[in-house]
């Protein structure tokens, strides 16, 4: 299964240099609705099977063109919100980077929690299970690989990144994710491949989905484990 990991388009608290989190009414910008129309090309002919979105407005807006082009229904799941900051929501970035969490959510982020929110390990667990399900999921449904949309926030993806990098969560601030970046993940039996991190070009690669493997090629029951050309982390990133 392979699934691309869309972060909403750039919002009106991003331009306005605020943690936006979960406050109501956070929509795109001009730019980020650009963004989200654009994502249609972005996406080409590539066999989409199904969208899930975070349940806030800026997810919303920025998949709209895509579900209506491709004639799907998006799926809206919690554990695909935004992290909740408890009481930095809706401050200033400014101020927030002189509170003493600051430097923890930067260096040690395992450890952090928000005041009256919830703590990034947290996030991370909720985020990762929600992919692992729907992957799941959409196997059972398509019989076989997949490909699917999940349009989140740009902790919620760094942080499931770093699960299939296989990396502490205390690495994830060196992973970029930025607004309408689309990161790929293709989940096998063997681990995750990372196939795309941050990638803003143009088109996503037509190869996403993966093929089949002969029995021949050294497996004996001919599951569709990627080939060695298909099992690279990295590719292009825009």
């Amino acid at each position: 299964m392979t699934v691309i990991l869309l972060r909403h388009g750039r919002s009106t608290s991003n331009t306005a240099h605020t943690l936006a989190g979960r406050s109501e009414g956070v929509d795109l910008d001009e730019r980020g609705a650009e963004q989200a129309r654009a994502v249609v090309d972005r996406i080409g002919e590539l066999p989409v099977r199904a969208i899930v979105r975070s349940p806030l407005l800026r997810c919303r807006s920025t998949v709209e063109p895509l579900a209506a082009a491709l004639g799907l229904e998006p799926v809206v799941d919690e554990r695909l919100s935004e992290v909740d900051y408890g009481t930095w929501t809706g401050r200033k970035i400014g101020d927030l980077v002189k509170e003493p969490l600051w430097a923890v959510v930067q260096q040690q982020p395992s450890a952090a929690v928000f005041p009256e929110g919830e703590g990034l390990a947290q996030v991370q667990a909720r985020a990762v299970a929600a992919v692992r399900e729907h992957d799941r999921r959409l196997a059972e449904e398509h019989g076989g690989d997949a490909l699917w949309v999940a349009c989140s926030h740009g902790d919620v993806i760094k942080a499931v990144l770093a699960d299939a990098l296989g990396t502490h969560l205390d690495s994830f601030q060196r992973i970029t994710a930025d607004p309408a970046s689309m990161s790929v993940i293709r989940y096998t039996t063997l681990r995750p491949f990372v196939v795309h991190i941050n990638h803003t070009g143009a088109e996503l690669a037509a190869g996403l989905v993966a093929k089949p493997v002969p029995a021949t090629d050294g497996r004996q029951d001919g599951s569709d484990e990627l080939p060695p050309e298909d099992a690279v982390v990295g590719g292009s990133t825009g």
